[in-house]
């Protein structure tokens, strides 16, 4: 969306907002940024601007204290990006981890106003009991605790009122940023930051949709219906709205409360292997996966059962994405580094501006630096986590995007290992994985799955073959009519075209403000028409209007910040 479009196209609606967010950057040293992007022109009359950058060292913290004084959607755009080090480095990466959601609770009334809006009903009505006081606050959401008319514990999630609306306006501002960013600071296309704003609005927006969670509860519950080790809590469907979610209340020990795990007499030995096993399924068996499992999110039960809540971010993995998870495990295993380049190809990591053929040479170099010393240690000693995040900074450093869901896939997996080797010091996350992933490598080559692929690849071919005439023809046809366009691009012709018309419009006002000033001047001189304060009133007026087009044009040219 071009930013002059949201501007104009939302003025009184986003003008605060802009404003707001300028003086925030500006005040945390990002003043370079605020004139590059022109954002200056938003600030207050009179507030100037440095335009010298931050120091290098302190812009993620200087960042990340903006996000936080800029509200929830900032805060949640921070903590989402926290999760991609490939796109903003590791530096802003771990500052972002930081970023907590210091929100205060809303009111219990506004609580009572969305559920009776959304389900019909009066709180007092559908619940047996409910806590005026939620148990948790974020910036999306908190939850109260309720009980049901049939004496069921439960726990509401009530989404935030307004946070819709703050975050859909905030959304186009961060898409005009991005635009900006791109067209003028050519130092952050390598970040694309309209990708990363598109990643996020798709991500916030299926996150403030509870029928979304609500359904992906229902599917971790199916693919854990049999498991004695995993337990997945009921929902309520008559109490959920995408507003309003209605599940099972959990009692249990966090699981990262050692010492109360051991007073409970639990084996941690046992919990991090199921807790690790669960994880497998969900990625190598299901293709669905719980994409934040942190400590908070998972409780022992009293039967020891690990018991997973907060489904609002998951992940998805398709039968081509599991089939190359194993050819790459299988790379690794056997040292077949080439194919090991290769799979990391087709899962679509190189941006089109790589160089694939320098890129092969040097990321397999690498690859090799990085991998080879692992053969010559004992499978406990791995620590997957440093090596997870070695592999991210090669990622960076030769200009590699990794697909969203490998992303979740991989801080998932870095979560299930930390809370696993603290529960078990001397937890093999590598053992635990071996047997689903051998399990996928023999599924990948088994005749029913090859029959499938080899059925997609004569479907794709016959596509081809259907179409293939009718592009010829089209593209022979637009040949021999010479309506074959050519599409080239020129950078910044589009600023260049920008800043001559605005060249040019202050040149034609400078040129009418001069026109009506000697106009003036000849009617007061020849003392024509009706006089006021003995002078011709036409030629007063035209005084005047001169002057206000005058100081117009040089306050208009003062803002611009160029003389």
């Amino acid at each position: 969306m071009p930013f002059r479009a949201l501007l104009f196209g939302r003025k009184y609606r986003n003008i605060g907002r802009i404003s707001h967010i300028a003086h925030v950057f500006l005040g945390k040293g990002f003043g370079h940024f605020i004139t590059q992007l022109g954002l200056h022109r938003h600030l207050p009359i009179g507030r100037g601007v440095k335009a010298e950058p931050a120091a290098d060292r302190m812009m993620p913290v200087r960042l990340r204290e903006a996000f936080e004084e800029l509200g929830p959607t900032f805060i949640k755009f921070g903590q989402i990006l926290s999760g991609r080090p490939d796109l903003i480095t590791s530096a802003y990466a771990d500052e972002f981890k930081k970023l907590q959601d210091k929100v205060p609770p809303f009111p219990y009334k506004d609580a009572a106003k969305i559920i009776e809006e959304d389900l019909g009903v009066p709180v007092e009505t559908l619940f047996q009991h409910f806590d005026k006081v939620p148990i948790a606050a974020a910036s999306i959401a908190q939850v109260h605790r309720a009980v049901l008319l049939d004496g069921t514990e439960v726990a509401v999630k009530v989404r935030r009122p307004r946070i819709e609306e703050e975050i859909e306006q905030d959304i186009p501002i961060l898409d005009g940023v991005a635009g900006l960013l791109e067209r003028h600071v050519t130092e952050s296309r390598i970040y694309s930051p309209s990708v990363i704003v598109d990643e996020f609005s798709r991500t916030i927006r299926r996150e403030m949709d509870f029928n979304i969670e609500a359904d992906s509860i229902r599917r971790f519950a199916h693919n854990f219906k049999d498991s004695d080790s995993v337990y997945i809590p009921k929902v309520f469907a008559e109490y959920c709205s995408r507003r309003v979610l209605t599940m099972e209340h959990i009692s249990g020990i966090n699981i990262s409360d050692i010492a109360a795990l051991d007073g409970a007499g639990f084996d941690r030995p046992a919990l991090a292997n199921n807790g690790a096993r669960a994880f497998f399924k969900q990625v190598l068996e299901d293709g669905f996966f719980h994409a934040d499992p942190h400590p908070g999110n998972m409780f022992v039960l009293d039967d020891g059962r690990i018991a997973l809540l907060d489904f609002g971010m998951v992940g998805r993995l398709t039968e081509e994405n599991m089939e190359t998870i194993a050819d790459t495990f299988l790379a690794i295993v056997n040292r077949d580094f080439e194919s090991l380049v290769r799979q990391y190809i087709k899962m679509g990591f190189v941006t089109e501006e790589v160089d694939i053929d320098r890129f092969k040479q040097a990321f397999k170099r690498d690859l090799i630096d990085l991998i080879d010393p692992l053969y010559s240690m004992q499978i406990g000693q791995i620590n997957i986590s440093d090596y997870l995040e070695r592999i991210t900074t090669i990622a960076v450093t030769h200009g590699l995007r990794f697909p969203r869901e490998l992303i979740l896939m991989n801080k998932a997996l870095l979560t299930v290992e930390s809370f696993g080797r603290k529960l078990d010091p001397a937890f093999n996350f590598i053992e635990v994985a071996q047997p689903y992933a051998t399990r996928l490598v023999s599924k990948k080559y088994s005749p029913r799955r090859l029959a499938r692929k080899l059925k997609r690849k004569y479907d794709d071919l016959t596509d081809i073959v259907e179409t293939m005439p009718k592009q010829v023809r089209i593209v022979l046809s637009k040949i021999i009519k010479d309506d074959v366009t050519v599409k080239m691009q020129v950078n910044h012709f589009d600023q260049f075209i920008k800043e001559f018309d605005r060249s040019t419009n202050r040149l034609s006002a400078a040129m009418i403000i001069a026109g009506i000033t000697v106009s003036s001047s000849i009617i007061i001189h020849a003392r024509v028409g009706t006089h006021a304060f003995g002078y011709p009133f036409l030629g007063l007026v035209g005084y005047v209007v001169a002057g206000i087009f005058g100081l117009w044009l040089v306050w208009g040219i003062i803002r611009s910040g160029r003389l």
